[in-house]
């Protein structure tokens, strides 16, 4: 018979208490093996969420998520980087970003996932590639990284079955916000997963899950801290999400804009962003030498690209799903788009089709929003500024009530703020 019990762990912190390395090892193992009932763990979640964890007692949990399940040994004979996005609204980086920092010498083992809401996944846009396969064993994830330097794939099933398990009860308990819980999801997956070095794109703005700089800096510190506490060199740069990443957002019309940024073109804010986190994935790597932006220009990351796709069944110079249905938002008078919402856009690509409301629900791979302008620039009424893709026609009116009050023309605009907002390094980097 166990020495603990999960109502003494809940009343622990519930009354603010630190919880116990033992207490925490113990309470994740029993919930993954169903010895802790949901509605105990909800209760638990529910007291972190309201009273927090220290940074070791976050490093703990995190470390118990990952003893749930398997790590992946990835033998490949140079350095290791992995990035992940807190995720965001036309957040298409992880396509241009694994083959060009593969093409640069590292190798790029990006374990992904699908879209929940109004955040774009990346699996559900590269299954919009004919013949692309998500699911690899480890000795294919393996191999893929020594002969390609780069693989975007689902998760395996044993990697930390417990966040599994929790992720869903947040999801449905009100809890997704706590960050300990936040931090130590990301963690547990990215460290299990074996790459020696971590960038995080910490999104902050209307697009992103965390809304404002203050809790956005304290998920970015706890992430980094718990790489420090692993061993893991980990970055984390702060960027905007106010507006749209690019102005694709959707899953084919994504890996479009995506494959144009390889081929040397794409909007400069996707283009800035990837070089940015490319360089800090190099540095963390050992890789200081190369320029990014020289390999980008070359055409070599889009050769790595072309590997990488055909090498999971893909066919990268097949033709990408479209949309039968396009409706124009055209512009409401003269005047300077001065905001154009993130999450408002967001919403109308999920109601177009675009996402999904539940895990189990399909995407429609041609559906999505085009930006035809950015904020700043000066529009004439009737102009186009977006363009609504779906297959559902009868989605767009509800698609158009999302982008009420998101899209707004005036006289004049202030200047945007920074994409990149900030910078942090753990000290194992």
């Amino acid at each position: 018979m166990s020495r603990f019990s999960a109502v003494d762990v809940i009343r622990a912190k519930r009354d603010r208490a630190r919880l116990t390395e033992e207490q925490i090892d113990w309470v994740v193992a029993a919930y993954t093996r169903g010895e802790v009932a949901d509605e105990q763990m909800s209760a638990l979640a529910m007291a972190i969420l309201l009273n927090g964890m220290d940074a070791g007692e976050t490093a703990r949990w995190t470390q118990a998520m990952i003893n749930s399940g398997e790590r992946l040994s990835l033998s490949v004979d140079r350095p290791t980087v992995d990035k992940h996005s807190t995720g965001g609204v036309g957040d298409k980086i992880t396509l241009p970003l694994a083959p060009l920092v593969a093409a640069c010498g590292a190798a790029v083992p990006q374990l992904s996932g699908r879209g929940l809401g109004h955040t774009g996944g990346t699996l559900d846009k590269l299954e919009s590639i004919p013949g692309w396969r998500a699911q690899l064993s480890t000795e294919q994830i393996s191999a893929q990284l020594s002969s390609v330097g780069a693989v975007i794939c689902a998760a395996t099933e044993g990697l930390a079955p417990a966040d599994r398990k929790l992720y869903a009860l947040r999801d449905v308990t009100g809890t997704v916000e706590a960050i300990p819980l936040i931090a130590s999801s990301i963690m547990s997956k990215k460290i299990a997963e074996g790459a020696d070095a971590l960038v995080l794109d910490v999104k902050v703005g209307s697009g992103a899950f965390m809304k404002n700089l203050t809790d956005a800096t304290a998920l970015a510190h706890a992430l980094v801290g718990i790489g420090d506490e692993h061993g893991v060199r980990t970055s984390a740069l702060l960027t905007d999400m106010s507006v749209p990443l690019g102005n694709a957002v959707g899953n084919a019309v994504e890996v479009a804009e995506s494959v144009a940024v390889l081929q040397g073109g794409g909007p400069a804010d996707v283009v800035d962003l990837t070089v940015a986190l490319a360089t800090e994935m190099l540095a963390l790597a050992g890789l200081s030498d190369v320029d990014p932006a020289k390999v980008l220009a070359s055409g070599q990351a889009y050769e790595v690209w072309c590997r990488m796709i055909s090498a999971q069944g893909g066919d990268p110079e097949a033709a990408l799903p479209t949309a039968g249905h396009v409706h124009v938002v055209e512009a409401p008078e003269d005047g300077v788009l001065v905001e154009l919402d993130a999450y408002a856009v967001g919403v109308a690509a999920w109601r177009l089709g675009a996402g999904r409301a539940r895990k189990e629900d399909p995407v429609q791979h041609g559906a999505g929003v085009l930006c035809l302008a950015k904020p700043g620039e000066r529009v004439s009424k009737g102009q186009p500024l977006l363009e609504l893709h779906t297959d559902t026609p009868e989605a767009v009116p509800s698609a158009v009530e999302a982008l009420a009050g998101g899209v707004t023309v005036a006289e004049s605009s202030t200047a945007r703020g920074p994409l990149l907002i900030d910078t942090l390094r753990g000290t194992a980097s």
